[in-house]
């Protein structure tokens, strides 16, 4: 059994990569502004959603998802797509890059880009605060998904705006995370730096996007990002958190779009 994954639109394939815990219905605020433009496949990585467990074995789990991403692309007959992803799925995006299998890669607060030891064990504590508090939780989900203020509970950590979203991506949200767990826990162990080489004068333009309000990657990691991806086009998500698509559908839509728009003609 593959990756589980759902397809949209038409037009030049972009490809969506979620952040830890999360699920590919995580782009469902962006998918009706992108749609008119690309081919948009979003996925479920490995031991979230309705895809199979991770199985590291021993190995790093990062570096196997990226080996999983890209086989699901040749999987696809995808040779180099326009890949784009959020958190974890932006260091995934990068990794696919970095292997020469991404035509563009669009990343929305990439993970990898730590300041300190101290962020990499904040990020930690976040995530283990969200486990615990969601399975505490679990009985009253839909009833806190139902109003802005159970929604604030459930999601201030990575949302700037949780009032946006919607009950039942609230709810899903939550119940997609809890079912994550496992693979929660193997990458946060792991958490490792992004060192890896992208040849952007090779024609791989790479973009980043950093959410002004993001508390859990805080906007500082994008100056590391800078040092170590110095020919990247740097993007403000100004009022955006760390998950910014239901905080500004429009504004995070046109980044996708403008980062995957080189060197393939597509206008929008």
């Amino acid at each position: 059994m593959g990756l589980a994954y759902e397809r949209h639109g038409s037009g030049p394939p972009l490809v969506l990569l979620h952040g830890v815990g999360h699920r590919r219905q995580a782009w469902n605020a962006v998918l009706d502004l992108l749609a008119p433009h690309r081919t948009v496949i979003a996925v479920d990585l490995p031991g979230h959603g309705e895809s199979p467990p991770l199985k590291a074995d021993g190995q790093p789990p990062v570096r196997v998802m990226a080996e999983e991403v890209i086989g699901f692309l040749g999987e696809l007959g995808l040779e180099r797509p326009h890949v784009a992803g959020n958190s974890l799925g932006g260091a995934l995006a990068l990794l696919t890059a970095a292997a020469g299998r991404a035509a563009t890669v669009t990343t929305l607060s990439p993970a990898g880009f730590w300041v300190s030891r101290r962020q990499v064990s904040y990020a930690r504590a976040v995530f283990t605060s969200m486990q615990l508090t969601g399975a505490a939780l679990r009985p009253l989900l839909p009833a806190l998904a139902r109003t802005a203020a159970g929604r604030a509970v459930l999601d201030a950590a990575i949302v700037a705006r949780p009032g946006k979203m919607s009950p039942e991506q609230a709810e899903g949200d939550a119940l997609a995370f809890l079912g994550a767990r496992d693979a929660v826990h193997a990458i946060l162990a792991d958490s490792p730096s992004f060192t890896a080489d992208i040849p952007i004068p090779d024609g791989v333009p790479v973009t980043i996007a950093w959410g002004a309000r993001d508390r859990l990657l805080p906007p500082s990691q994008a100056r590391v990002a800078r040092q170590r991806l110095p020919l990247a086009r740097f993007v403000p998500l100004p009022g955006c958190g760390h998950v910014p698509m239901t905080d500004d559908p429009g504004l995070v839509a046109r980044v996708l779009l403008d980062g995957s728009a080189h060197f393939d003609g597509s206008a929008h």
